[in-house]
């Protein structure tokens, strides 16, 4: 792209009002008939191996989701508050076909802070057992000492405590 091609900062804003799909009533206000619509559409030849083809490829699911919702409310096709509500339906739907179809997908709900506090936990106990095992081996083994008679045993003489401390006497 050219830069002379590109929006000029404020464009937006000499636009005509409501000259935007987005930027009027929406077509569907009701979340069950927007589901409805959503579900034919996915129902229509190539829809749905476009979408598996996409997961399939690494795109996770719910990022489909959220392209297949945006684009509706860029259209006017339904507002924002009725993706967010008709959103785990659709994502239900779609996941449940993935699955029968066997394609092998992301479903993209993992939290990477997470997954590296996980795996970090898990090198940590890893290593833990392997010194374990390599502290046995090291170890030589000994014979427990021979335990005295108690009439061989040396009286064991009490010491005084030593006084420290900062107000103890020198």
């Amino acid at each position: 792209m050219k830069t002379l091609e590109r929006p000029i900062p404020g464009q937006s804003l000499t636009a005509e009002p409501r000259s935007q799909a987005y930027e009027r009533p929406p077509e569907v206000s009701d979340p069950i008939e927007a589901l409805d619509m959503h579900l034919d559409n996915l129902s229509e030849p190539g829809a749905m191996e476009d979408a598996l083809h996409f997961l399939d490829y690494g795109l996770d699911l719910v990022t489909l989701v959220e392209g297949i919702l945006r684009s509706a409310v860029m259209e006017g096709v339904h507002n924002i508050d009725v993706s967010l509500i008709i959103a785990p339906a659709l994502h239900e739907f779609i996941k449940n076909f993935a699955d029968e179809a066997g394609v092998d997908y992301d479903e993209g709900f993992t939290n990477e802070r997470e997954e590296k506090a996980l795996s970090y936990r898990r090198d940590v106990e890893a290593a833990r057992k392997m010194l374990a095992e390599v502290r046995e081996e090291e170890e030589p083994k000994r014979d427990p000492l021979p335990v005295m008679m108690e009439e061989e045993q040396e009286p064991v003489q009490e010491e005084e405590p030593a006084k420290t401390g900062l107000m103890a006497r020198m």
